[in-house]
């Protein structure tokens, strides 16, 4: 996968209002809803309003002003939901990028997962 972005993906098609969400949060250059598919009973994806296709690709060319939007918001959310570390028990904080990291969407998110013991993330190799 490549920098190229697909302005046809799900996510470029929410922030357009195309695709309806449940907006958790929205700032300047972020976007925070509900993900469709929950796998703990907090789950929220944040994503940034600009085309990044990953993280890398958002720490590289993003501007001072989405990167200090976009890391806030994600610390608003995990406070807004209960699972920030002075209000609850904490969190994950993931984002998958590329074939190997199995990303589904080719548009950078982080995905806010908590509420419950989420377990080890990846078993052990071997």
């Amino acid at each position: 996968m490549s920098y190229a972005y697909d302005a046809t993906n799900i996510f470029a098609r929410i922030l357009r209002g195309e695709i309806p969400n449940k907006t958790v949060l929205e700032t300047p250059h972020s976007l925070a809803f509900e993900d469709i598919r929950p796998q703990a009973p907090v789950h929220v994806l944040v994503i940034p309003k600009g085309p990044y296709v990953s993280y890398d690709h958002f720490a590289r060319e993003a501007s001072e002003a989405e990167i200090v939007d976009f890391t806030r918001a994600i610390g608003e959310v995990c406070k807004m939901t209960g699972v920030a570390l002075d209000a609850g028990n904490g969190f994950r904080a993931v984002s998958n990028a590329g074939m190997d990291g199995v990303q589904e969407v080719p548009h950078l998110h982080v995905h806010i997962m908590g509420g419950r013991d989420l377990g080890r993330m990846l078993q052990p190799a071997g």
